[in-house]
């Protein structure tokens, strides 16, 4: 048993990084607690275990008495002399105490402190090694489930990626590799723990700047991103370079590096945005594919009152309201989008409208130019390519048709001798 429990030792040492001295220090405290409660009371009682062969051996600290009142504090003179012979009266010996049976009851308590030690330190082999990787992303294997959260082996660790850190679209299976961003390394209800995000949307920027080297090295900015995890995302990029497109480069030759990061997300929807200082640009685009008419900017309530047509509210709104509530999360001004109301003049309207026309040519009355409108001539230029005969077919011009198209060709004269000498103006 003994044998096993030392290569037990060196096990831990070399698999867990554990030094055998902290490993014994810890058997050789819990074997002192087994002492205690099978040797009983006992003074200054100290227990030994030899590394290599695995000798258990406890030792009490007894005073040389004449008469021995405490056997757990003395010894008579008789006894103290059979350990060493010129013991006397007042002398502190010590003794070996060791029970009979005492190696099974304390390899129990020792593997109970070894498990417990190796535990420790594998926690602070944790918090020291995953400290520094917080913001990484770590590719792990799905190992069980617990309620709605994952648990995914990381190699020599465990790493837990809670539900609200789950994205609610992707359905992981036991022994599925998956990768993940490191969100923190937070100490939990045992101990510290590895906390895993695929929803966070700093999960997306490092994608980003692992898949696109003008973002790593800093010539593209990633202005701002917003995210529904599963669904869309909107990021803004600037380029520090004006000779970088900041969307081109993210997108990619035939959009080979954004379909990299859509296929990790599986298929999650990525819109590239250029950022701009013109709020009203920057929303503009943002909006695309969305076509916006006009936009109000409120500066003190930091509300854009955006207009669409009717035939594009729909899309400028997206489904469930998605496209208008990331934009206004990736701009940070309050979003309002209304359809356009275009008023289409009515017939009646453009009739009067044609009577008005024809009866502002002087010479020609209004109860004529309302019946030249309704027989269709509705402009000076359809007046001035009739024919007398036609008008005179219409009653209420009759013998009139000569006089009208005589007032028709002098408008027409006059508005070319105005446009001549507004041009010969011009030219002086």
């Amino acid at each position: 048993m003994n044998a096993d429990f030392i290569a037990g030792l060196e096990f831990w040492e070399r698999e867990k990084g554990v030094s055998r001295e902290t490993l014994m220090a810890a058997v050789e405290e819990a074997l002192l607690q087994a002492a205690k409660k099978a040797v009983g009371p006992a003074r200054e009682l100290r227990v030994v275990m030899d590394s290599k062969s695995g000798d258990i051996k406890a030792f009490a600290k007894l005073i040389v008495a004449d008469k021995v009142i405490s056997q757990h504090d003395q010894i008579s003179v008789f006894d103290a002399r059979r350990l060493k012979a010129d013991a006397k009266v007042g002398d502190e010996l010590e003794k070996e105490v060791t029970p009979q049976g005492f190696g099974r009851i304390a390899a129990q308590y020792a593997k109970q402190a070894l498990m417990q030690k190796v535990r420790q330190a594998e926690k602070a082999m944790l918090l020291t090694e995953y400290k520094d990787r917080v913001g990484d992303i770590v590719s792990g294997t799905v190992r069980r489930f617990e309620r709605s959260d994952v648990i995914l082996d990381l190699g020599k660790y465990e790493a837990l990626m809670p539900n609200k850190e789950r994205v609610p679209t992707e359905e992981y299976q036991v022994g599925e590799r998956i990768r993940a961003y490191v969100k923190a390394v937070q100490e939990g209800p045992h101990g510290p723990e590895i906390i895993l995000s695929r929803a966070d949307t700093r999960f997306i920027v490092k994608l980003f700047q692992l898949e696109v080297s003008e973002i790593n090295d800093g010539t593209i900015e990633i202005k701002g991103i917003a995210r529904e995890p599963g669904f869309r995302t909107k990021m803004a990029v600037y380029s520090r370079d004006q000779k970088v497109d900041p969307v081109g480069a993210c997108v990619g030759m035939r959009g080979q590096r954004v379909k990299n990061i859509v296929r990790e997300l599986n298929n999650e929807k990525v819109d590239v945005i250029p950022w701009s200082s013109d709020i009203k640009a920057f929303v503009t685009k943002a909006l695309e594919p969305a076509k916006v008419r006009s936009i109000e900017v409120n500066e003190a309530r930091k509300v854009l009152h955006i207009l669409v047509g009717e035939d594009q509210l729909s899309l400028a709104i997206g489904k469930r309201g998605q496209n208008a509530r990331l934009t206004a999360r990736l701009t940070g001004w309050e979003v309002e989008i209304d359809a356009e109301h275009i008023v289409t003049k009515g017939f009646e309207e453009k009739v009067a409208e044609a009577v008005e026309l024809i009866a502002a040519i002087p010479g020609i009355t209004r109860e004529q130019a309302d019946a030249l409108v309704h027989a269709g001539v509705t402009r000076l230029e359809d007046l001035l390519s009739a024919e007398a005969g036609d008008l005179a077919d219409i009653p209420e011009i009759g013998a009139q048709a000569a006089a009208v198209l005589a007032a028709a060709h002098a408008e027409a004269e006059r508005k070319k001798i105005k446009l001549n000498g507004d041009d010969s103006s011009a030219g002086r």
